[in-house]
Parts: structure tokens; C-alpha cells; sequence
């Protein structure tokens, strides 16, 4: 009897644990109010801050904001649980790298993005712009594939008819009148390439980094909606609270209100300016 008694009691001990342990890992991110958002340095970093942290906080959540230095730890972070979200890449990178690295990374809404500007010392106008001149731009394929687009948008190349937007390179332009030629470079370095090639495109986060006005460009970019940055977390957590809570965010007026007055030049998502 006392035998029956033993093994009996410790089935409903261990039944009480698994549920226990089953309460924590499936519910543990669907209730949590403190959450960690990585961004890069710079404006996303200072979108983060200023107009996502303080209505998720309004929710009654902690929030930390966490600084990157690169585009490997955003997501590397997000794998190993460091972070819940981030906010720095658009949609081909975050496929591209999930991919790459066996991640399982999922959007939650795009956010307003800062376009890619082209940036001379030489030429004031693209009027001026002679033969042969240089043109410096991204060495990665997402932002190299943007900076060809810009000179197809403004008539100086012409890409192949069954080119696929999300991974062009330099292989894929058909006309090339002008003869430019490129100078693929880290785009962080396409600031400072302004003083050496003739055009450089820098990426917008750069611009910002960097100090320069875009209004000084003579090209600018015409962004599309797959290039714009997103709120990225871990897939897993797609149906927490606090991934809703975020979207809700950035949906609100208070969030575009933040936009208008401390991101100019900033371009809105599609589903923003529909809204309107």
C-alpha cells in the first residue's frame, strides 16, 4: 500500500511540474512587460527612442534600448534571445540573413526609411554629368541592387528586361550610354567617397551618420516599399502580446507626429500614406 501511496503521489508531483514547465515555455513572451529593441546607430536608433519607446511604455512596458555597430548582431541578438526586436534592415537583407544563417526572423511593420542619395563634388546637377565619369556605391548586394535603380530612374542606365529588383548587380545593366564606372565600396565608407569619386550613393543612415543634407544631393532615391526598414523579431514570438503591442505603436498618431517633426526627409510606408 505504501508502495501504490509513493509511486502515486509522485506522478502528481511530476504532472504539477510539466505544467508548470509547460505554462513557462509557451506563455513566458506572450505576458512579459520588460523588452529589449536593438537598432543601429543613428537615426534608428533615435526612432527607437523617441517614438517607439515611450508609447510601449505608456503600455506599462520597460524598455531598453539596445545600440549596434553593425548588421550581423541585430539579428545574431534576436537568435539567442539577447533582444526581442530590431529595427535597422529592410526585407531583402532580413531574408537574405535569415537564410544565410538558419534564422527564423519574421516582420512586424514597416517603418518611414531614409532613401539613398547621390552626393557630388564635381557635378552640381546631373545635367553636368560627363563620360566616364566614376560612380561609387555599395559593395552589398540589397544596397548595391538600390544605387543601380537610381540611375535607371533618372535615365543614365538601363537594366535587363528580366531583371529581378530585389538582387541586382552590375552584371544586369543592358545600356550603359555614358560609360560610368563603378566603384563598389562598404557603404560606410561612401560618405568620405564623396571627395574622391565623382558621384557617390550613399545609404540614408550614413547621410544622417555623416551630417550631410540631402537636400545637397543630385539624386535622390525613389523608394520602394521592399527596401524600407521594418520591425523584425524572432518568429517564434509572433503571436505575443508585446509584438502587438509594438505594431500598435508604430500605427498610432503619436508615432507619426514623431516622424514629421524629428525625421525629415524620412519616406512613409505605403500603408501609412494610404491611410490617409
Amino acid at each position: 500500500m505504501k508502495k501504490w501511496l509513493f509511486v502515486f503521489t509522485l506522478i502528481l508531483v511530476m504532472g504539477a511540474l510539466a505544467a508548470c514547465g509547460g505554462k513557462d515555455s509557451s506563455g513566458s513572451n506572450n505576458d512579459k512587460k520588460e523588452i529589449a529593441i536593438g537598432a543601429t546607430a543613428g537615426p534608428f536608433t533615435d526612432m527607437v527612442t523617441k517614438a517607439i519607446k515611450p508609447g510601449l511604455e505608456k503600455k506599462g512596458y520597460k524598455v531598453k534600448v539596445v545600440e549596434f555597430s553593425d548588421y550581423i548582431q541585430p539579428n545574431n541578438a534576436l537568435g539567442t534571445g539577447d533582444i526581442d526586436a530590431n529595427v535597422f534592415q529592410n526585407k531583402i537583407y532580413m531574408e537574405t540573413f535569415a537564410e544565410q544563417n538558419k534564422l527564423n526572423l519574421a516582420e512586424v511593420i514597416t517603418v518611414p526609411t531614409s532613401p539613398m542619395v547621390v552626393f557630388s563634388n564635381k557635378f552640381k546637377s546631373i545635367d553636368e554629368i560627363t563620360d566616364g565619369a566614376t560612380y561609387a556605391l555599395p559593395n552589398d548586394p540589397t544596397n548595391m541592387g538600390r544605387a543601380l535603380l537610381i540611375l535607371e530612374q533618372e535615365g543614365f542606365i538601363t537594366l535587363k528586361d528580366d531583371v529581378s529588383h530585389l538582387t541586382i548587380s552590375e552584371k544586369d545593366i543592358k545600356d550603359n550610354p555614358k560609360n560610368l564606372k563603378f566603384q563598389p565600396l562598404e557603404a560606410g565608407q561612401l560618405a568620405r567617397a564623396i571627395e574622391s569619386a565623382d558621384m557617390s550613393a550613399v545609404p540614408g543612415n550614413f547621410v544622417f551618420a555623416a551630417g550631410l543634407d540631402m537636400n545637397e544631393g543630385i539624386m535622390i532615391e525613389n523608394m520602394r516599399d521592399v527596401h524600407r526598414n521594418r520591425v523584425v523579431i524572432d518568429g517564434k514570438n509572433k503571436d505575443a502580446q508585446f509584438v502587438k503591442d509594438i505594431k500598435e505603436v508604430v500605427e498610432s498618431k503619436e508615432f507619426e507626429d514623431v516622424i514629421d517633426s524629428d525625421f525629415p526627409g524620412f519616406t512613409k510606408p505605403d500603408w501609412m500614406r494610404e491611410r490617409k
